[in-house]
């Protein structure tokens, strides 16, 4: 999900899901392995595992809260379903590790953030409620928004809200911080929020979006270790993938994006992977009327080239 917060229900649609199944059917194997590192809400997966009767599916998702529901919602798939709860680095390697298991045909990873998490989850992802600053997508996470805010130092504070969320006023808003916890610490989400506002200048108050939705932005990714893992769960599908495999990545922000696109050349210039896509997949002007929330969405895509060839005997 895009870093917005004005959506009013908590339904959460699996963004470019049309594009994703596109993708599984090039495959050309009704009976593909699918790890999906990030299963959400499930929507994705009821797709592919509704349509594809032999179809054998792993779902990734490191909240506890998504794994539950996930499970109760893909029931009658659960004879081809295997739910693991864990950060995906995590998860993949343990997979890796495993003696005897099949390579994936099909890997998926949609980082958005789920409505679920921002509206009902009580962790203080989002700032329209007054939540305990937690923002860990998974309970074993070590650090807390919390923690961040009122054990970081100015500087160190200020270019986390800086390179996390691409917020100008980030030295501002690191001092203002600082200061207010001298009084008392920073636990709550609503307190963050008008904390940052009123540090921030009145024109930049008055702004498109809230004033405080890169800094929440910023400390969601710290606390989960995002980009690390991205980078480092992609690696790790690249090497677990099967010749002819997919990867799949949906993102929603710049850094993300980056991330994919560079990752991807990367594996490109070993000549042992093609780009579907060399340019992203972005959702089509229907889907975004029907789901804001998807407007920021970049799709990004490779296959595994068969063993024993590469990008130039491909005539790639």
């Amino acid at each position: 999900m895009a870093e917005n917060e004005n959506f009013p229900c908590t339904i959460h649609t699996p963004v470019m899901l049309g594009e994703v199944v596109s993708l599984f059917e090039s495959l050309g194997n009704p009976a593909a392995n699918v790890i999906d590192c990030t299963l959400g809400a499930g929507g994705h997966a009821e797709a592919i595992l509704s349509q594809y009767p032999f179809v054998h599916y792993t779902g990734i998702d490191a909240d506890p809260a998504a794994c539950k529901r996930a499970g109760e919602r893909l029931f009658p798939y659960s004879d081809r379903l295997k739910i693991m709860e864990g950060y995906f680095d995590e998860c993949l390697k343990s997979l890796g590790q495993t003696k005897g298991r099949a390579k994936p045909d099909f890997v998926l990873f949609d980082l958005g953030v789920s409505m679920f998490d921002f509206f009902d989850s009580g962790r203080g992802f989002s700032f329209t409620h007054d939540e305990p600053l937690d923002m860990r997508f998974s309970p074993d996470a070590e650090l807390t928004a919390a923690d961040i805010v009122n054990r970081s130092d100015e500087k160190s504070l200020a270019d986390t809200i800086y390179a996390y969320g691409g917020e100008r006023y980030s030295r501002r808003i690191a001092r203002a911080i600082v200061e207010s916890r001298k009084n008392s610490p920073i636990h709550s989400s609503a307190k963050l929020a008008d904390l940052i506002a009123g540090a921030v200048p009145p024109d930049y108050r008055r702004g498109r979006i809230h004033p405080a939705t890169k800094t929440f932005q910023a400390l969601r990714i710290k606390v989960n270790n995002e980009l690390e893992r991205e980078e480092e769960g992609l690696a790790l599908a690249a090497s677990l993938l099967a010749p002819s495999g997919i990867i799949a990545i949906i993102s929603f922000h710049s850094l993300e994006d980056g991330i994919a696109k560079r990752t991807f050349r990367e594996f490109a210039a070993q000549g042992k992977v093609e780009l579907i896509c060399k340019k992203p997949l972005v959702p089509s002007f229907d889907e975004i009327a029907k789901n804001p929330a998807s407007r920021s969405a970049k799709l990004r895509a490779l296959r595994k080239l068969p063993e024993g060839k590469s990008t130039a005997e491909a005539g790639l």
